[in-house]
């Protein structure tokens, strides 16, 4: 880190399998240990179809949360909408539980002022304003220097480099034009080439039944809008297996549990984070927290926090001193991980479990 707490150098960036990625001089480590900033769903305000933004351009959404996300060497997180102005919808309106979201390109630059290093783009709303809208958003993220990855035929992955270690982070999703995390071949394919090009691995996904009905992580298939959401549970092991060291999930828009798998760190949904408008924060629904994984050279996970932060309709993630996210967690956790490796404390402390022998 540098004396004034942010992150350097400039990534490099992977676009598909077939491109190369320049490998930079790598520099002893300074310190033993990583730390990886993660959180849930983002889209800070929608003109589409009637305008629903916060004040000031979204000057203060991230207020609260900024010193975590700035601190960490990569802080990650999922984009879910679009950052364009002009371009038409091109969703169709299925249902009542369809919707568009078209966040001005204004908005933009509370992202790279917030810490965010890697967005995840594969979800049912990067599409929204069709290819146009992609561009948009790709433009404005490329501006920033924030990298991104999940869509078919575009940016597969990224290579970041931190203090001498290169994290290698990608994204998969469910929809059509995703990198689709059902589809575990093409998964493997994009795990080798981070793992030939970085030290440390990220994956991102986008997947699962929404609501409060779906806090809890099923062993097999999740069917929702009879979509496929996919089988979660196996994916993230398969990830691991195939050399991931960080899988963290979203799109239930509520948190689920953790798990030690092998060594590395999962969360199955980190929820809704900065969504002010456009998507209801009502009761779980609005827990909005940050989960840092502390890792060493390997990937393998030391520990970790959960900074619990709770969303306001129009303000976007506030401290929250009930620690309502750490409870929901620890509580999910312990129903759905059963004899699981990791403790979390009331304070959010996530900690492996020391083995008797």
């Amino acid at each position: 880190m540098t004396g004034t707490g942010r992150k350097a150098p400039a990534p490099v960036v992977g676009f598909t399998e077939a491109e190369d990625t320049a490998q930079a001089a790598t520099a002893a480590p300074e310190e033993e240990t990583y730390t990886v900033a993660m959180t849930g769903d983002i889209m800070m305000g929608t003109t589409y179809p009637d305008n629903a933004l916060p004040t000031d351009d979204g000057a203060m959404l991230f207020n609260d949360v900024k010193g975590i996300l700035r601190k960490a060497d990569i802080a990650a997180g999922n984009l879910e909408g679009t950052f364009c102005d002009t371009a038409e919808v091109t969703k169709k309106k299925e249902s009542e539980h369809s919707y568009s979201f078209r966040t001005p390109v204004e908005f933009a630059p509370r992202l790279k002022e917030a810490g965010f290093d890697f967005l995840c783009m594969a979800n049912n709303h990067a599409c929204d304003f069709g290819y146009d809208g992609v561009r948009s958003t790709e433009r404005a993220l490329d501006a920033l220097g924030i990298t991104y990855a999940g869509l078919t035929g575009r940016r597969e992955y990224a290579v970041i480099e931190r203090r001498g270690i290169r994290f290698g982070l990608c994204a998969f999703g469910h929809n059509s034009y995703t990198l689709k995390h059902r589809e575990h071949r093409k998964v493997k394919e994009i795990l080798d080439s981070l793992n030939a090009r970085a030290d440390i691995i990220i994956v991102s996904f986008h997947g699962g039944g929404e609501g409060r009905a779906f806090s809890h992580l099923p062993y097999d298939k999740e069917e929702y809008l009879s979509e496929d959401r996919g089988e979660l549970r196996r994916f993230a092991r398969f990830c691991i297996d195939n050399g991931a060291d960080i899988v963290f999930g979203h799109g239930p828009h509520v948190v689920r549990c953790v798990e030690l798998y092998k060594d590395r760190f999962i969360a199955y949904s980190l929820g809704n984070f900065c969504t002010p408008y456009g998507i209801s924060i009502l009761g779980v629904s609005g827990y909005a927290p940050v989960i840092v994984a502390e890792t060493d050279r390997q990937g393998r996970f030391v520990r970790g926090r959960i900074h619990p932060f709770i969303q306001k309709r129009g303000l976007g993630p506030r401290r929250d001193t009930t620690n309502a996210a750490i409870t929901e967690i620890k509580r999910l956790t312990a129903d759905d991980i059963p004899d699981g490796r990791l403790t979390i404390s009331n304070d959010g402390k996530i900690t492996i479990k020391t083995t008797k022998r």
